[in-house]
């Protein structure tokens, strides 16, 4: 799977290691990071926790879980996270091969950090390369987006998602077709 160091011009996209936690549980702490999300900020060993489990791998053979931190290179910090799940279609998105796999992306930039366009381009990043990924040949990339977070939306947009009719859980799911076996370019 993909899970490398990804880069753009202003951003480094590194592999989740547990080691990672003292200073994303600093980056992530801001208890309205979870105004749209629900639940709370973890602290560090929650976080720590997470990352082992996710370096573990998903317990599903057929999800591959692909967790990055992101890094701002001007100033050598973490400034946020990007995440990809990659398995068959969730029973919410018909039209797919059974064989098909699916991406879903999601995005969190720390407060300080927001407003700069680190997240759109974190997510063009982590897109283009699911887009690019020869093994897991992908078949399209999907994020649900709360309908009153207007940034994410921006977000998800500027990645090449395009909003559809399906909401989950109360968010309304994104999508980018990335081939023509699947759904093929139906947007809803």
């Amino acid at each position: 799977m993909i899970l490398r160091e990804l880069r753009t011009p202003r951003l480094r996209l590194l592999p989740v290691k547990a080691e990672y936690a003292a200073e994303m549980a600093r980056v992530l702490g801001d208890p309205a990071l979870h105004t749209f999300i629900g639940g709370a900020p973890e602290d560090e060993g929650e976080l720590r926790a997470r990352y082992e489990r996710w370096a573990a791998g998903s317990p599903d053979p057929q999800v591959t879980w692909c967790n990055w931190v992101v890094e701002l290179c001007a100033q050598r910090r973490f400034v946020g996270a990007v995440q990809a799940t990659v398995g068959p279609a969730p029973a919410h998105l018909s039209g797919y091969a059974e064989d098909s796999r699916i991406a879903e992306i999601a995005w969190t930039v720390g407060t300080p950090w927001q407003g700069r366009g680190i997240a759109r381009e974190a997510a063009c990043a982590l897109v283009a390369a699911l887009a690019q990924e020869p093994v897991e040949r992908i078949a399209a990339v999907i994020a649900h987006v709360h309908p009153d977070h207007h940034a994410s939306a921006a977000v998800a947009a500027a990645a090449g998602l395009v909003s559809t009719d399906v909401v989950h859980d109360g968010e309304i799911m994104w999508r980018l077709e990335l081939s023509e076996t699947g759904a093929g370019s139906r947007q809803s």
